[in-house]
């Protein structure tokens, strides 16, 4: 991982099309975190202040080595903010992450 990556998100939980909770992992310094739950507003205020989060998942017994994915994306749709990881979406969507 030669970018800087603050978290990787896992899995992903929506309600009526739009995201509620994530499921990723945090950069500690040189690692990464557990598992945390990061809500909607929480994911969206991160992105906000610049900070990077991909799609992906960690590779088993491996620490802190993740297949990377997609970045996510704040998408400004009229007057709402969506979380995606495509340009042109319109409603939150997160290519290639499983529901929890």
């Amino acid at each position: 991982m030669t970018q800087k990556i603050d978290g990787v998100i896992e899995a992903a939980r929506y309600k009526n099309g739009q995201l509620m909770v994530v499921r990723a992992y945090e950069r500690r310094g040189a690692t990464f975190s557990d598992r945390v739950l990061l809500e909607r507003k929480t994911l969206l205020e991160r992105l906000q202040k610049g900070q990077q989060y991909l799609t992906g998942s960690r590779e088993e017994l491996r620490a802190s080595t993740f297949k990377l994915g997609k970045p996510v994306l704040i998408v400004k749709l009229a007057d709402r903010e969506l979380l995606a990881t495509r340009e042109n979406a319109t409603h939150d969507e997160l290519e290639e992450v499983p529901n929890f």
